[in-house]
């Protein structure tokens, strides 16, 4: 998932035009948006987001449209949970070192077609479950720690090889650890990490805590999907720790958003893990602290097939290492700002990642975007007067 931070480089030009008594302000609202790509990266189909507050005066139906191409650019308000907006996402392609132009103008904005989705599932014994076009994933509830014997803890893969979103109809079949021809889940978790979850990690031991107790779907699509999970405090040494999830995942992205935020009783920092699962038969390993990427593309799994996983962490923020049981990237999460990285994985039947190297390359790139933000060069609001 590519959450892009845009970076205000020039300030906003915000023009109101001034009319007499008779005049009566309409609530169209006509704003441009510059946003330039500093990087040799072609930014394809990329989401970015732009602080709603920015956008004074954009009220009422209004469509995207690209002034070089006249096309229409798909968008999405993101209410974070919110009653308002917080977020215009905008869905942008932007060649190597260069820069588009969108304007916001007044009208019925076409259709996007759902891409991303999240919901609770309690039907499952509390899962969690989302997925976008590439990829789905669940994470799990108090319920399923009733029986053991299936209980897990970390993240579940669930491979695709369509862009359909399956979720419901996966439950509803209640099938899915057999290939239907869409996909399936053959991911083991077990009492790990799973595909990229994140624990306390002190003297070389994951500290779990039990599944999460409390939910929310802060956004559900069609770009993206956001939600929170919960956990009750947990013992950490001596440390009483509590910590609230905030995950999202953005269309045509492979990876998520994580950003973890703790509260601590004692003290104002503490040792974490982000890590995956490791499988016993020897997979293919990328250990890379210089730009913060883990990969892993595991050993074959039958007719299944290969999964690839992969965290992007902040540089210089810790190590990554090998054990057992993981491939771990150790960092020190503040008890006062979340802290925040991307997990995801790929499929090699979908026919996007076929080899470890493609997928690795794939996670290099990825990294490197973070590293260099598409930027918001200006915002220009005029108001629309009628006479």
């Amino acid at each position: 998932m590519k959450r892009i931070l845009l970076l205000l480089m020039a300030a906003g030009v915000w023009h109101t035009a001034l009319a007499g008594d008779t005049a009566a302000v309409t609530k169209a609202a006509g704003v441009t948006i510059s946003i330039r790509n500093t990087s040799a990266i072609v930014r394809n189909e990329e989401i970015v987001e732009i602080p709603y507050v920015q956008l004074r005066g954009l009220t009422g139906a209004f469509k995207l449209i690209n002034k070089q191409t006249g096309k229409e650019v798909p968008y999405q308000l993101a209410y974070e949970g919110a009653p308002t907006p917080q977020h215009l996402l905008v869905q942008v392609t932007i060649p190597a070192r260069a820069s588009i132009v969108v304007t916001a103008i007044a009208g019925k904005p076409a259709v996007v077609k759902p891409r991303t989705y999240a919901r609770y599932v309690p039907e499952r014994k509390d899962d969690f479950a989302w997925e976008n076009d590439r990829v789905a994933f669940r994470m799990y509830g108090a319920a399923l720690e009733n029986f053991p014997a299936e209980n897990a803890l970390g993240i579940d893969v669930w491979t695709k090889r369509t862009s359909e979103l399956v979720i419901n109809s996966w439950y509803q079949k209640n099938d899915y650890h057999h290939d239907n021809g869409q996909g399936l889940d053959y991911y083991s978790v077990g009492m790990t990490l799973g595909g990229g979850d994140i624990a306390p990690f002190l003297n070389d031991s994951i500290y779990f805590p039990k599944n999460y107790r409390i939910h929310k779907v802060l956004d559900s699509g069609p770009l993206r999907c956001t939600f929170q999970l919960g956990y009750e405090p947990w013992q950490v040494g001596n440390i009483t720790v509590s910590v609230l999830k905030t995950i999202s995942l953005d269309a045509g992205s492979q990876l998520n958003r994580m950003s973890v935020s703790y509260t601590l009783q004692q003290g104002d920092s503490l040792p974490v893990a982000a890590g995956i699962v490791k499988r016993a038969a020897p997979g293919t390993i990328l250990l890379d602290e210089k730009t913060g990427v883990a990969g892993y593309w595991e050993p074959e799994y039958g007719a299944d097939g290969i999964t690839g996983l992969g965290l992007v962490v902040p540089v210089q923020n810790g190590h990554m290492k090998v054990t057992d049981k993981h491939l771990l990237a150790t960092a020190t999460a503040s008890g006062k700002a979340p802290y925040v990285y991307y997990f995801g994985a790929a499929w090699n039947k979908a026919g996007r990642y076929t080899s470890a190297s493609e997928w690795f390359a794939y996670l290099q790139t990825f990294a490197a975007k973070q590293a260099a933000p598409l930027e918001l060069t200006s915002i220009s609001n005029k108001r629309i007067l009628s006479i």
